[in-house]
């Protein structure tokens, strides 16, 4: 059974910054794509980032260039570096997991990020 588990989130004021980690337990294919989403408290969900086993990164708009996305392959981790952060950023934010060789979709708990002025 995969289990993806986040920390990180919290409480930030306003040009502030927070890290989200998430780590996969369980066996998975090395073949992947790690990322985050986010839902709004307007109930949106929305793209964050994606990263594949390969490295290639993709941004959702509202984040490029004060996000930052990486992961360690050798311990099934990925963390998101949040940046310069402001109020529409606060959301519950998603680790998801996308293994295309056996379709399946992981999604983790969810942690609370909220973005004080």
């Amino acid at each position: 059974q995969v289990q993806l588990v986040e920390s990180g989130g919290g409480l930030v004021q306003a040009g502030g910054s927070l890290r989200l980690s998430c780590a996969v337990k369980g066996n998975i294919f090395s073949v992947n794509i790690m990322g985050w989403y986010r839902r709004t408290p307007e109930k949106y969900r929305e793209l964050v980032a994606t990263i594949t086993s390969g490295g290639r990164t993709n941004y959702g708009d509202a984040v490029q260039g004060r996000f930052t996305i990486s992961r360690d392959n050798a311990k099934n981790t990925v963390t998101l570096q949040m940046n310069n952060l402001a109020p529409e950023d606060t959301a519950v934010y998603y680790c998801n997991l996308r293994s295309p060789i056996n379709d399946r979709d992981y999604w983790g708990q969810g942690t609370q990020v909220t973005v004080s002025l």
